[in-house]
């Protein structure tokens, strides 16, 4: 039972959320939280350059005479220093005694005692007797601060210098551009989602509508078809695959169909005769014998005909399935086609055909189905017969290449011919170029199926009024003239006997070769 697939367009939009727009997303926010790291990094190391610039030997050069004295003395020097200090302006400066507690500032303003001071306690616990890092003033604002301390004569801290810059505009213009970089991001992602879902829409929407056509197509609708596809691409190429594709399952079916209607036509015009003569001589008593005779042979011709039509039916069908079995025995070629030419010479008579035969007299020897290869002939005499009519003409040549171990055999007509646009078809299952003609349309599909399975080709040349040229090649077994026979041989008993030659000579050769 057909079941009509069912294509949930949203899981595609879906799939590519996860796989490719999540992805992106996440790509942008590493970018994003990996540049503000970077920034935040580099600023913090300009304010950290800036504060390590400050030479330690300086501080305690210029406090070293004041070491050792009263606390004013010492006091007064740290004002000294304070007032003397250039960098006033980018950053503020305390000096501290020994007890941590902040004797004079460049600010000018007290400074409670117990403040946050990291970088004063770790360069206390600090070999190197200086450390930076970054804390909050009283008044809650962010700086970085730098501690050197002062050494006494037994090394041990007489006092400190700390140098202190705000954090708060660099912290303000990182905000910004924090704030810049993650806009920038959600702008690609949505610039991302916009152009994603555009190009899902453009893909999507010609699924539908291959999926759609496609279901028309399963019901039976041959007609139709997909909208040209606005894009040179896959999707375009998939779109116009399915559009060649209904044209050929169209094209197909009304092909099955003339096929039906001719095969049953041509199925019931000879039962119809055979069943007519039949009624005819068992429901009459026939005294006249030309009459009985005449009877028995609409009877006989018809039968023929049916088994003929039958016997194609049935070697197409083995074609299809691959159960076309070819026997392989030694055969000549041209006396395959001589038979087949003396069959043909009363009917081409009897239509008002002048059939010409022109073959050569050395055999045409070849490893095949002699029945198979008279089949190919006969389908071929039969068409060139039929589509020729009365005063026509069919000529039928063989030529013989040695050399190249080719026999190319010519059946030439100056019928109805075949129309360009038919000739490519005309060797196709069921397809028939002239429908006004009794025939299946399948004799040509076995004809070529026999000969390329004997590792020939049939040709087919022809043009419209003027008449048609079926080519055979087959490859032969390169015969040679061993004796020239007796004048009063036949030209087939000719090639018999030369055939036969050719076989006991290469018997004897292989006998030797055995020795």
């Amino acid at each position: 039972m057909f079941r009509t697939p069912r294509f949930q367009m949203s899981a595609i939009t879906r799939r590519w959320m996860y796989n490719t727009f999540g992805v992106i997303v996440a790509i942008l926010a590493i970018v994003a939280i990996a540049s503000c790291l970077v920034l935040h990094r580099y600023y913090y190391s300009i304010v950290e350059m800036n504060l390590n610039q400050i030479s330690e030997s300086l501080v305690s050069s210029y406090f070293s005479v004041y070491l050792g004295s009263d606390e004013k003395h010492f006091e007064a020097g740290a004002r000294g220093y304070v007032e003397s200090f250039e960098e006033k302006d980018t950053m503020e400066v305390w000096v501290l005694d020994s007890n941590g507690n902040v004797i004079v500032s460049s600010s000018g303003f007290d400074i409670p005692s117990g403040s946050e001071m990291p970088d004063y306690v770790s360069a206390l616990e600090n070999s190197q007797s200086k450390h930076i890092a970054v804390c909050r003033t009283p008044s809650g604002e962010k700086v970085m601060a730098r501690t050197i301390l002062i050494s006494g004569s037994n090394r041990s801290s007489a006092g400190a210098v700390r140098y202190i810059t705000s954090l708060e505009q660099i912290d303000h213009n990182l905000a910004v551009i924090d704030t810049i970089i993650c806009v920038a991001c959600v702008f690609g992602m949505f610039l991302v989602w916009i152009s994603g879902y555009f190009f899902i829409q453009s893909i999507v929407k010609p699924v539908r509508k291959v999926s759609k056509t496609a279901q028309d197509i399963a019901k039976g609708n041959f007609a139709a078809r997909i909208d040209s596809h606005r894009y040179n691409d896959e999707i375009g190429e998939l779109c116009e695959t399915i559009n060649y594709m209904a044209g050929e399952l169209e094209d197909s079916e009304k092909i099955k169909n003339d096929f039906i209607s001719t095969v049953s036509h041509e199925l019931r015009t000879p039962l119809t005769a055979i069943q007519g003569w039949a009624e005819t001589m068992a429901q009459t008593e026939i005294t006249d014998p030309d009459v009985f005779r005449k009877g028995m042979k609409a009877i006989v011709s018809e039968s023929e005909r049916l088994s003929s039509l039958v016997e194609d039916l049935l070697d197409f069908s083995r074609i299809q399935s691959g159960r076309m079995n070819m026997k392989r025995d030694k055969i000549d070629v041209l006396a395959e086609l001589d038979d087949t030419m003396y069959v043909f010479k009363e009917r081409a008579l009897r239509e008002g055909v002048d059939l010409e035969y022109n073959a050569p007299t050395l055999p045409a020897p070849m490893e095949g189905d002699g029945d198979r290869i008279k089949q190919a002939f006969v389908n071929i005499l039969d068409n060139a017969i039929k589509y020729t009519g009365q005063g026509g003409k069919v000529n039928v040549t063989a030529a013989i290449a040695t050399e190249e171990g080719k026999l190319t055999i010519t059946f030439a007509d100056n019928g109805c011919g075949i129309p360009a646009h038919d000739l490519p078809r005309v060797k196709e299952k069921f397809y028939k170029a002239n429908t006004s003609v009794r025939g299946s349309g399948i004799g040509l599909a076995v004809t070529d199926e026999i000969i390329r399975r004997h590792g020939g080709a049939l040709d087919i040349s022809s043009v419209e009024g003027e008449g048609t040229t079926v080519t055979v090649t087959l490859p032969i077994e390169q015969a040679q003239l061993l004796q020239v026979p007796p004048a009063e041989l036949t030209e087939q008993e000719e090639r018999e006997v030369l055939l036969l030659e050719q076989i006991v000579k290469e018997q004897k050769s292989n006998t030797e070769c055995d020795k």
